[in-house]
C-alpha cells in the first residue's frame, strides 16, 4: 500500500459511527453518547434517505455521462459521499443557509434543488441555475474554499438580527457550510474560523474529508486529524463516519444545536471516500491503487444504508422499484433538458450585477444593446 495513502477507517480514533458497514448498530460509549439524536428516525424517515442517496447516486452517473458525451464542459463527482451530504442536510431546518462547494450533490438533492438547474453552471451557460432564496442554498462555488467566508458573513448577519438564542425552533437560523480536507488548507478558510470563533457565529463547519485533495492525499496536508484543527481556533470539532447517514444526521444536529442556542460554531470532520474522480479531467488510477478503492467499495453509504433496512425487516420490494424508477425518470429528464439548455443572450450579463437597478449598468447594458445591434451578421459576413 502506498505509504503516502489515506489512512484505513478501521483505523481512525474517535468516530461517531451508528451503524457498521454490514447494515448492523453500533454500540460503545461513541455510539451511545449519539443513539438518542436518531431514535425518533422510523422507517419512513430511513427509506426517505435512502431514496435521496440512489437519487443523488444517479444524478452523478448520468452528469458525468453527460459530460463524456460533450453536454458539460465539466462535472465534479460525488459518488461515495452521499451519506455525510443527505444526512447532514436531513438535519437542516427550512430557515438555515447552506454555503456548498462544488460536489454537494446530495445536499441539493435534499434541499429541492432542481437536477437540470444543478447542471447549468456545468453546462457553461450560467453562473448559477436557481435563486439561493428559493432554497436557502447559495449557488457552487467553484473558488475554493471561499464559501466559508461567505458563510461565516452570513451567520453574523443572522446573529446580529437576532435570530439566535430565542428558543423558537420557528426562528432560530444556523449557517452550514461545506468543503474539503484540500480546503481545509485554504487560508480562506483558516480567515473563517478566526472570525467564527471570535465572533460566536451561528455557522457549521462540515468538512468532507474524503481522503484525496485531487491527488494530494491528507497525510500530506495534515499531520493532526482535521476534526482537531478547530481546537485551536477555540471551535469545538468531531469525526463522523460520513459513510454512515445516521451518524452525519446526529453529528449535525449537535452542531445545530449549538449554533441555534447561541453557542457559537462547530467543525464536523466527516471521514468518508470519494469513489470517483475529482472532476471528469482527473484520474485517480494515476494516484491511488485499486486495493484501497475496493476497501472502501466495501464501506459503500448506499449498501451500508440498505443492508440496515433489511436486517431491521423494513425493506420491501414494491418500494425499491418504485426508487429505482424514480431514479430512470430523472435521468431520462436530465438527458432530455440539460441538451436542450440554450445559450443565454449575452445581454443578460447585465441582469444582476446589483440586487436593484443601477445608473451606469443601465448605460453600459444601452452601449452593448446598440453594439450587439450595429453589428449583427458581421460575424458571419466575415466567417464566409
Amino acid at each position: 500500500m502506498n505509504p503516502d495513502a489515506p489512512q484505513s477507517a478501521a483505523a481512525v480514533e474517535d468516530l461517531v459511527q451508528l451503524v457498521a458497514p454490514d447494515g448492523s448498530r453500533t454500540d460503545g460509549p461513541r455510539a451511545a453518547a449519539y443513539r438518542d439524536r436518531v431514535a425518533h428516525i422510523g422507517t419512513d424517515e430511513l427509506r426517505a434517505m435512502y431514496r435521496d442517496m440512489v437519487l443523488t447516486r444517479r444524478f452523478d452517473d448520468e452528469s458525468t455521462a453527460l459530460q463524456r458525451q460533450g453536454e458539460l464542459g465539466l462535472y465534479p463527482q460525488g459518488r461515495g459521499q452521499e451519506a455525510a451530504q443527505v444526512g447532514s442536510a436531513y438535519a437542516l431546518r427550512p430557515q438555515d443557509f447552506v454555503f456548498p462547494s462544488y460536489r454537494e450533490h446530495g445536499v441539493m438533492q435534499v434541499r429541492g434543488v432542481d437536477a437540470v438547474d444543478r447542471l447549468r453552471i456545468y453546462r457553461g451557460t450560467e453562473h448559477g441555475g436557481w435563486d439561493p432564496a428559493d432554497h436557502n442554498v447559495q449557488l457552487n462555488t467553484l473558488v475554493l474554499g471561499s464559501q466559508t467566508l461567505h458563510a461565516t458573513g452570513y451567520a453574523l448577519g443572522v446573529q446580529r438580527d437576532g435570530l439566535v438564542g430565542t428558543g423558537d425552533p420557528q426562528r432560530d437560523t444556523a449557517v452550514v457550510t461545506y468543503f474539503g480536507d484540500g480546503a481545509s488548507s485554504q487560508g480562506d478558510v483558516n480567515e473563517a474560523l478566526v472570525f467564527a470563533a471570535v465572533n460566536n457565529a451561528p455557522v457549521v463547519f462540515f468538512c468532507q474529508n474524503n481522503q484525496w485533495a485531487i491527488s494530494e492525499p491528507t497525510s500530506r496536508q495534515t499531520r493532526w486529524p482535521l476534526y482537531r484543527r478547530g481546537e485551536g481556533f477555540g471551535i469545538p470539532g468531531v469525526r463522523v463516519d460520513g459513510n454512515d447517514v445516521l451518524a452525519s444526521y446526529a453529528v449535525m444536529t449537535e452542531a445545530l444545536e449549538r449554533a441555534y442556542a447561541g453557542d457559537g460554531p462547530t467543525f464536523v470532520e466527516a471521514y468518508t471516500y470519494r469513489m470517483g474522480a475529482h472532476t471528469t479531467s482527473d484520474d485517480p488510477t494515476r494516484y491511488r491503487e485499486l486495493a484501497e478503492e475496493e476497501e472502501w467499495a466495501l464501506r459503500d453509504p448506499i449498501d451500508r444504508l440498505a443492508a440496515l433496512l433489511h436486517a431491521e425487516g423494513r425493506w420491501d420490494d414494491v418500494w425499491a422499484a418504485d426508487v429505482e424508477a424514480q431514479a430512470d425518470a430523472m435521468a431520462e429528464r436530465l438527458r432530455a433538458e440539460v441538451r436542450a439548455i440554450e445559450d443565454p443572450s449575452p445581454a443578460s450579463m447585465f441582469d444582476h450585477v446589483y440586487a436593484a437597478g443601477h445608473a451606469q449598468v443601465t448605460v453600459e447594458r444601452d452601449w452593448f444593446e446598440r453594439y450587439e445591434s450595429e453589428t449583427a451578421g458581421t460575424t458571419t459576413e466575415a466567417a464566409r
